[in-house]
């Protein structure tokens, strides 16, 4: 906490140190009888300090050498300025820069110390250096302290990007997912109405009862779009309204129907054994069953489909082929969707004209391990 507030108020404990040594130093020099001497001296020890954080080691080689100078011409001894540089240098500076200056006042110092204390004292030598390894073990603590904190913001911004970018992903997958839903609820169903209204429009003189039934069917196929869109649209708003679940492939018989009713000849054929699949994955299949067989509807030409579902082992296989003889692919937006649908599931899709005429769109998606 005081290490913290001292380092968001750098200039006014710059100030207050510069006057701490300043007294200090004034006050000893009194008793050590240097004088007139004593106010310079202490300016001179203690001035440096205010450009200890721009220039931590040019500091230290200052306060050191004014410290050994004062030291020899009045022994004079006041730790306290080269201490405070020493600290700065361990807090700043690389382990091994503050290391090494560090050992250089040491042993620039010593000599000095060596001298005035005499070769047999050896405790009062250790008691004159001690302050200095004192202040660059706490500086030090201080640098380790500050990187810690250092790498635990740069983590902490690290993974605030991380977040972003995760939910700007998955706001970009919603929206794709979102629009592959509309695309395949409108396509559809328009597609069904218009051909249902331009059959209604040919015989409405001459069978008006089957002009009638186009009619009635594109009111239904209406109603059912807009069942749908109500449905994707309570979804995205989470209103907590209740609606019918997601079509599945168990609803690939209704999709039939209705696309016989529009006057395109459907068949179904189940391979294998039905089971229990991820709702989206069929949810996911059943889209793209149903945007092949619009794509046949708005551009094959085609009198004839044939849908065919099979279940493998580890596998599920949906296939749409017609017998027309225009693009049975559409206009590509389309087969971007089903590419997408199947790609999140890693399957594949192939599209594309077939051997004995016709179109053809298959999809295969890897099934769950049971």
């Amino acid at each position: 906490m005081l290490v913290n507030w001292l380092e968001r108020h750098g200039r006014l404990t710059d100030a207050a140190l510069v006057l701490l040594v300043f007294a200090t130093t004034v006050g000893a020099s009194g008793r050590a009888d240097l004088g007139g001497h004593g106010v310079p001296i202490a300016l001179v020890v203690a001035l440096p300090l205010l450009a200890r954080h721009r220039y931590p080691l040019a500091t230290l080689a200052v306060t050191t050498t004014s410290t050994i100078v004062v030291f020899a011409a009045w022994e004079f001894y006041n730790p306290l300025p080269a201490g405070i540089a020493l600290y700065t240098v361990a807090s700043r500076c690389e382990r091994r820069v503050s290391l090494i200056s560090g050992g250089a006042a040491l042993v620039a110092l010593t000599p000095a110390v060596w001298s005035s204390a005499g070769s047999r004292n050896g405790f009062l030598l250790a008691g004159r250096l001690l302050p200095f390894v004192v202040a660059w073990l706490v500086g030090d603590s201080v640098a380790v302290r500050r990187r810690y904190v250092r790498e635990l913001e740069e983590k902490a911004d690290r993974l605030e990007r991380e977040r972003e970018i995760e939910a700007a992903r998955a706001v970009a997958e919603e929206q794709a997912r979102i629009a592959r839903e509309l695309h395949d609820v409108i396509a559809h169903n328009l597609s069904v109405m218009v051909v249902q209204a331009g059959a209604a429009d040919d015989v409405f003189e001459t069978h008006p009862d089957r002009a009638h039934a186009a009619i009635r069917h594109v009111k239904t196929t209406g109603q059912a779009a807009l069942a749908e869109l109500r449905q994707l649209l309570g979804a995205v708003r989470r209103d907590g309204a209740e609606y019918a679940p997601q079509p599945g492939l168990a609803r690939l018989d209704e999709l039939a129907a209705e696309v016989r009713a529009a006057g395109l000849e459907v068949t179904l054929t189940i391979d294998g054994s039905p089971r229990t699949l991820p709702t989206a994955l069929e949810l996911s299949a059943y889209r793209i069953v149903q945007e092949a067989l619009t794509n046949t509807l708005k551009h094959a030409h085609a009198n004839r489909a044939e849908i065919a579902v099979r279940y493998g082992v580890d596998t599920l296989d949906v296939e749409v082929r017609d017998d027309g003889t225009g693009n049975g692919g559409g206009s590509g937006r389309g087969l971007i969707g089903m590419r997408e649908r199947v790609g999140v599931f890693g399957g594949s899709l192939t599209a594309g004209p077939s051997r004995g005429g016709g179109y053809s769109v298959a999809a295969r998606f890897p099934l769950p391990a049971s």
